[in-house]
């Protein structure tokens, strides 16, 4: 389902709450234009976005090897050389459908209250950002699909990464992945955009590369314009944009029996809210 009759009480809320703790911004101008993303039409959920880049011919099918990035050299950089990752942490990104992802989570027992609200009042109704509240709920694993976007020349915009739990098949969210290279810096960073109904949630990573071919990415800035997480809303031809307390720190990595696994922590403020671990294996 991607819409829904009405709107719940709690929408019009928080989303007048961000635009009072945000700040205006014009996309269209270099100095905010990193955070343009797609977002979803009024009463609408989950990845109803892409159905307007489907209507546009600009969303290839899925396949089992699209990746989220089609060459990790794209990121490139002053702090970053792909060719120095792990084959196989490479071959992730770049064949990303191509791999099955077993889950574990654990929160903090001081978020999870809060974790559990956020999931019940937002996460399962709007189809984004549903991050699993309890261990058994990834007991089976998530799906995992990659849909490229280009744009009319054919040239690649980003990708879509839809993900479902595979208990019950309840999303977990559909995110747009691209690079992007923030205000003043050389660096290019993956940026990662959750769309919601007339805004999106985005999140910009700092990549690295470990001694052992590891990747690290982390969120973790407070300054406007520079790595981290931003909320950003519209309201007529205006939008607004804001910087919640949320830090999110990757490792991906081949462990000692030659697995692939991925640690990823949640962080609000200087406090660990949630922690999930991946193992990756890759179909045959």
């Amino acid at each position: 389902m991607i819409r829904r009759p009405g709107m719940h009480v709690l929408d019009p809320l928080s989303r007048l709450w961000w635009r009072a703790v945000g700040r205006p911004v014009d996309l269209s101008t270099p100095e905010f234009g990193f955070l343009a993303a797609p977002h979803n039409r009024r009463h609408e959920v989950g990845d109803a976005w892409l159905h307007a880049y489907e209507e546009q011919g600009a969303v290839h099918p899925s396949s089992p090897t699209a990746g989220l990035f089609d060459d990790m050299a794209v990121l490139d950089g002053p702090d970053f050389r792909a060719r120095d990752l792990h084959p196989l942490v490479r071959d992730f990104y770049e064949h990303t459908g191509a791999w099955r992802m077993d889950v574990w989570s654990q929160w903090s027992p001081l978020f999870a209250p809060g974790g559990m609200a956020v999931a019940a009042l937002f996460g399962r109704r709007v189809e984004q950002l549903a991050l699993p509240t309890e261990p058994l709920s990834v007991s089976r694993g998530m799906s995992s699909e990659v849909r490229t976007v280009v744009d009319e020349s054919g040239r690649r915009q980003g990708a879509a990464w839809l993900r479902r739990l595979r208990l019950d098949n309840s999303a977990v969210y559909s995110g747009f992945y691209r690079s992007a290279v923030l205000p003043g810096a050389k660096q290019p960073h993956v940026a990662v955009a959750f769309p919601l109904e007339l805004g999106h949630i985005h999140v910009f990573l700092t990549p690295r590369v470990e001694a052992d071919g590891a990747l690290s990415l982390a969120s973790r800035s407070r300054r406007f314009g520079a790595d981290g997480a931003y909320i950003s809303v519209l309201f007529d031809d205006q939008w607004y944009s804001a910087q919640p307390p949320l830090r999110e720190f990757f490792r991906v990595y081949v462990d000692d029996e030659g697995e692939l696994r991925t640690d990823h922590e949640l962080r609000v403020g200087p406090f660990r809210a949630l922690r999930l671990h991946y193992r990756l294996s890759r179909h045959s």
